[in-house]
């Protein structure tokens, strides 16, 4: 089957029809012709909510088999129908969908910003597990990376048939380092008055874990208030 409509694309969210419309994209033709250009990718990844390079490739492999995406439709949400009491004239139920999803901030990036983001989800996709030496031997060992220092050492001395080590060629683009997947720059908060100095424009706060119940409400309503997006909240 071909793909007549934006919900038979996978990942694809109801609030992104109206994300598509505001950059002039009304039906599937015109979204295939987007996501085979690549000024235009980009701005459908900075514009749409919850859309990254994974997903723009998704869809332009989908669009261009022209296939019925292999990945399962969600499950239909439950609504609940509220109804008042029954006077003259009974007004229309209002539908009231049950955990609708939430368009969360997006921040304010340039194209430079933009593109080091997707080459960044491209490079860790590809990386390898760094593993410390030996730890398939002893179990006390673990996985996790520690260099290599032992004279002797072959993985130090970088013979072939060796677990890769930790090298700088391994990196991301400099222009994305440090910042969240969304594109915000992480700030650490402990209390209302934390959240005075952010910038809702590019920063996000993300609450200590030492932080409690009560004071975490209390943060998480203020940042709602000054538009601040939090990145771990508790619902």
């Amino acid at each position: 089957m071909t793909v007549k409509e934006f919900k038979d694309l996978p990942g694809f969210k109801d609030v992104n029809v109206k994300e598509l419309e505001s950059i002039g994209i009304t039906d599937v033709n015109q979204l295939r012709d987007a996501v085979n250009d690549s000024d235009r990718s980009k701005d459908i990844i900075k514009t749409l909510s919850g859309v990254g390079p994974k997903t723009v490739e998704n869809w332009k492999n989908v669009l261009a088999e022209g296939e019925q995406p292999s990945e399962p439709k969600p499950p239909t949400k439950a609504v609940k129908v509220r109804k008042s009491e029954p006077a003259e004239e009974e007004p229309a139920a209002e539908v009231v969908e049950a955990g609708a999803y939430i368009v969360h901030a997006k921040p304010e990036l340039d194209s430079e910003t933009v593109d080091a983001l997707a080459r960044r989800a491209v490079i860790s996709g590809r990386r390898p597990a760094f593993k410390r030496q030996e730890w398939y031997r002893y179990r006390m060992l673990g996985e996790k990376w520690r260099r290599p220092k032992g004279i002797h050492s072959k993985m130090r001395r970088g013979f072939k048939r060796r677990p890769p080590m930790v090298e700088a060629g391994y990196r991301g683009p400099v222009k994305a380092r440090g910042l969240h997947p969304s594109g915000f720059e992480e700030v650490m908060v402990y209390n209302a008055d934390d959240l005075e100095g952010i910038d809702p424009k590019r920063q996000a706060a993300r609450i200590g874990g030492t932080v409690g119940t009560r004071k975490r409400t209390a943060i998480e309503n203020r940042a709602k208030e000054l538009g601040i997006r939090v990145l771990n909240r508790m619902v």
